[in-house]
């Protein structure tokens, strides 16, 4: 029997509510139009996570459902502000989206909202709960100025169309009707299925993904990891080895041990199996992608970011997360590597246990690795490289805030969490957060999404 456990959102969606009034009240009506305030778009982003958690979205996925609603409204912002730039022509395949009429009652930041809103409900399975808050808004809207959010609606839900047409054509559909990962059982080098749910690997055709900007899904191939081997002076040996005496250290601490909670604050696993007798309940999480997209949101309000700034960021961000996703889950699957867990268990101590739940797919490179390496050097790009945050994203999880003082300091924290948990060998760990910098390095030389040459308001 299947038990979920679900986070309460209850307070979290009357607070929400109230927040929006607030918005609604006190900053729309400026001359008759409509003003849109970074917080709705907050807002907008908070709620596609909320539904992602309840959906139980793959990270890999969940970094697809990032990236096009926030390219969408983007779109828009760059029609409109001439200190950005569109990404036609910068990302595979997408073509201009239809222009913004400047004779017509048109706002470009509520357009940006409704076409990030729409793209969103196209991409999630619980539609009516972003509906809830798209028709709340619309209500809103159309008391302030209804001529302009007609307008405004028409532009912004032309331009979602435009998106999801190209959107459609990234091989997204045809995985989900590829064979399920082969699990090769006679080479004890390769990747099992790991307790306590012994799920299947996870989308093992995502390298097949249209990227955004890589030439390719192996551009970014890293050096392999050390060969295998359970000879004791081998690399690989000592690599396992490495795990497990780290996890028996940090255990005895109990918990006094920062490592414990530094693996536990960059757990970011979205589902958790916890076996009680005949029950098995599932605990639901964000993904690695929606914490530094959390990240991303600290950063702005620390910035003091106006609305197109928000939308930049966090469309940067999350189009580097992406093709870090695309990038990580290519090496995945090629190298096909066993979890620590597994051998663990075979070979040192039957009884052993990571400190975080293996997730289901093989171990090498660290996805949280990749994509905190990616993500991080996007975010330093775009507000530099000592911008120290106080990162509170886990406080609903029930942990604590963490300081740092740099968006890689926080990747280079994120990355070694995998090895204190116990579910990564320091090779995957250290080779993926380089793979994620190279990648992101590529990403920030290859899109001109700003004309630095013009102030932008924040």
């Amino acid at each position: 029997m299947m038990k979920r456990k679900f986070i309460n959102f209850s307070s979290k969606a009357a607070t929400l509510a109230c927040c929006i009034s607030l918005f609604i009240s006190s900053c729309t009506k400026e001359a008759g139009t409509i003003v849109i305030s970074p917080e709705l778009y907050h807002t907008s982003v908070d709620k596609v996570t909320e539904i992602m958690i309840h959906d139980i979205f793959s990270p890999p996925v969940a970094s697809r459902i990032f990236a096009y609603p926030n390219i969408a409204a983007y779109e828009i912002i760059a029609q409109s502000n001439p200190s950005y730039r569109s990404l036609a022509g910068q990302v595979h395949d997408l073509k201009p989206v239809p222009k913004l009429d400047s004779t017509k009652n048109i706002n470009p930041q509520l357009a940006a909202l409704i076409a990030h809103m729409d793209v969103s409900r196209e991409l999630i399975f619980s539609e009516d709960r972003m509906n809830l808050l798209r028709d709340s808004l619309y209500t809103d809207w159309k008391k302030v100025n209804d001529a302009q959010f007609e307008a405004s609606k028409a532009y912004g839900l032309e331009v979602a169309d435009h998106i999801k047409d190209w959107m459609s054509k990234d091989n997204y559909n045809q995985t989900r009707t590829m064979p399920k990962f082969t699990v090769v059982t006679e080479d004890e080098s390769r990747w099992q299925p790991t307790p306590p749910a012994y799920m299947d690997g996870i989308e093992p055709h995502w390298s097949k993904i249209r990227p955004f900007t890589l030439d390719s899904a192996n551009q970014f191939k890293p050096t392999g990891p050390p060969p295998f081997s359970m000879e004791k002076d081998s690399d690989f040996y000592k690599e396992l080895k490495e795990v497990y005496d780290i996890s028996n250290e940090i255990t005895k601490k109990g918990d006094e041990s920062e490592e414990i909670a530094i693996a536990q604050f960059w757990d970011c696993n979205p589902y958790v199996s916890t076996t009680r007798g005949h029950l098995m309940f599932a605990t639901k999480k964000i993904t690695p992608g929606a914490h530094w997209i959390g990240i991303t949101k600290i950063a702005t309000r620390l910035g003091k970011s106006d609305f197109d700034h928000v939308v930049f960021s966090y469309t940067k961000t999350s189009i580097a997360i992406a093709d870090a996703f695309i990038s990580c889950w290519d090496e995945k699957y090629r190298s096909n590597l066993i979890r620590p867990e597994t051998l663990i268990n075979q070979h040192l101590d039957e009884n052993w246990k990571p400190v975080l739940q293996t997730p289901p797919f093989p171990e090498y490179t660290s996805g949280h690795s990749v994509v905190s390496g990616a993500a991080a050097t996007a975010l330093t790009d775009i507000f530099g490289e000592d911008f120290a945050f106080d990162d509170d994203t886990e406080v609903a999880y029930g942990l604590p805030v963490r300081s740092f003082k740099s968006f890689n300091q926080a990747a280079d924290e994120a990355a070694i969490s995998r090895m204190y948990g116990g579910i990564h060998y320091r090779s995957a760990v250290d080779i993926g957060v380089k793979q994620g910098r190279d990648l992101g390095k590529f990403l920030v030389g290859k899109l001109t999404m700003r004309d630095k040459s013009k102030p932008t308001a924040k």
